[in-house]
């Protein structure tokens, strides 16, 4: 019978050595499950500080930019500038902790986007606000694109903080049920990643959703504004040509008032001192009075009729346009000692368009004098059956169109009186090279 120990005995080291194998074997299994799963804890640890960082460094961040922006103090800027440079740091530690997972890296691409999207945000508010551009800073601030940022970073982080807390909850479970949880552990993890999964699409799907009506309610807003400047834009051009016609009607008024009173007044003055003039005929002193004061009714009368041709020419409604520009052209060449030559053709158009063309040529001429430095000036009127074009040109010392301030408002009159009227203005200058102002008029038909 002793044959048969060598067979048991050899079975049961086989035994034995099986049973030694499997025990290593499950207990290395076990050191490896334990130790993935307190590597797993210090990672979890690890990402958890990691982005409470990065959001202190957001908050930080956001922190020295209000301040800056409030005060414009450099000193507020170095919170902020600190903050964005750790941040770059904390999420390149967040890339190697979720170095080999794919699930984690995901969700951490879309906090890195939020995180550098509010950074650009809040970058552009500085450089807006250092260089001067308070509008725009402060338009920028105003719009609720940071704060959903900042929303979406939270969101973001929440969610990587939730996974990293339930990694550290399984790990434990797997710390002290490594070998009988395996199974389980596994099936945990993968439904832990189906359900990271299905939020990361439902998560996309409501941020496009968002980003859809976001859109839309900026499309909306932004047609809701441009109904409103063109609304406003056409209320005040109604205004400024009900407030050009008042003035114009006021100066008819005024014109009739000077002409009818006043002129009666010096009129019969000039005639009492013809009398007077003759019955003192023997009083050298007397006479040589009353002629000096007939000279300065003379001078009174003459100042009268410039001041009313000024308010509302009668020169326009008795002798027509082009007698108009004639004595308009000629008057300024006296006055001015400037050459102005004149090339005339006859228009037939209504009055309101005869005043625009003789309020531009007398503007024109008035800027020419004042400022163009000129020795000869040109107005051209041209007829061309439909429609009519006026020209004022000099060789003055010309300027930059692009550069007319705000204050120009003879031009800017200028220019609403001529499309008030329909027409289209232009203006063409060159530093050195004189300027040419002309207008387009359509001319009226009559019936």
């Amino acid at each position: 019978m002793h044959w048969l120990a060598p067979p048991k005995m050899a079975v049961s080291l086989l035994l034995a050595a099986l049973a030694a194998l499997a025990l290593v074997g499950i207990n290395e299994a076990g050191y490896r499950q334990s130790s993935r799963a307190l590597a797993d804890i210090d990672a979890a640890l690890k990402v958890r500080g990691t982005l409470n960082q990065i959001l202190q460094n957001m908050l930080d961040a956001e922190t020295g930019q209000r301040g800056y922006l409030l005060t414009g103090e450099a000193s507020y800027r170095q919170p902020y500038d600190t903050a964005v440079k750790q941040v770059d740091g904390h999420l390149a530690a967040l890339r190697q902790l979720y170095a080999e997972r794919p699930a984690e890296r995901t969700r951490l691409a879309e906090l890195s986007k939020h995180v550098l999207r509010k950074i650009a945000e809040m970058d552009m508010s500085v450089r807006l606000r250092q260089d001067g551009k308070d509008e725009a800073w402060k338009f920028v601030i105003t719009t609720d694109v940071g704060r959903e940022e900042m929303d979406s970073i939270r969101k973001a982080a929440g969610e990587l903080a939730e996974i990293s807390n339930q990694t550290l909850h399984q790990s434990q479970i797997q710390v002290m049920k490594s070998l009988r949880l395996a199974r389980i552990g596994t099936a945990i993890v993968a439904l832990a990643a189906f359900l990271a999964f299905f939020l990361y699409l439902r998560q996309a799907h409501a941020l496009r959703s968002i980003g859809e009506r976001q859109q839309e309610t900026l499309q909306r807003e932004r047609n809701a504004l441009e109904d409103e400047v063109r609304e406003r834009t056409a209320s005040l051009a109604e205004l400024a040509t009900h407030l050009q016609d008042v003035r114009e009607t006021e100066r008819g008024y005024l014109a009739r008032e000077l002409h009818d009173e006043l002129g009666s007044l010096l009129t019969a003055a000039k005639l009492d001192v013809a009398r007077l003039k003759s019955r003192l005929l023997e009083a050298p002193d007397a006479t040589q009075r009353l002629q000096h004061l007939t000279e300065l009714l003379n001078s009174g009368i003459a100042l009268k009729r410039r001041i009313i041709e000024d308010l509302r020419p009668s020169s326009l409604s008795n002798l027509g346009l082009v007698a108009s520009l004639e004595i308009l052209g000629r008057e300024f060449a006296e006055r001015s000692g400037i050459q102005v030559q004149m090339v005339l053709e006859p228009v037939a158009m209504d009055e309101s368009r005869q005043l625009t063309i003789y309020r531009m040529v007398q503007e024109s001429l008035t800027n020419i004098g004042k400022y163009a430095e000129a020795s000869e000036a040109t107005i051209v009127l041209k007829n061309y059956e439909n429609h009519a074009v006026v020209e004022v040109a000099d060789n003055g010392k010309g300027f930059d169109p692009q550069r007319i301030r705000p204050s120009t408002h003879g031009l800017a009159g200028m220019r609403h009186r001529v499309e008030a009227a329909r027409g289209r203005l232009t203006i063409s200058s060159t530093p050195g090279r004189g300027t040419r102002v002309s207008a387009m008029l359509p001319i009226a038909k009559t019936l």
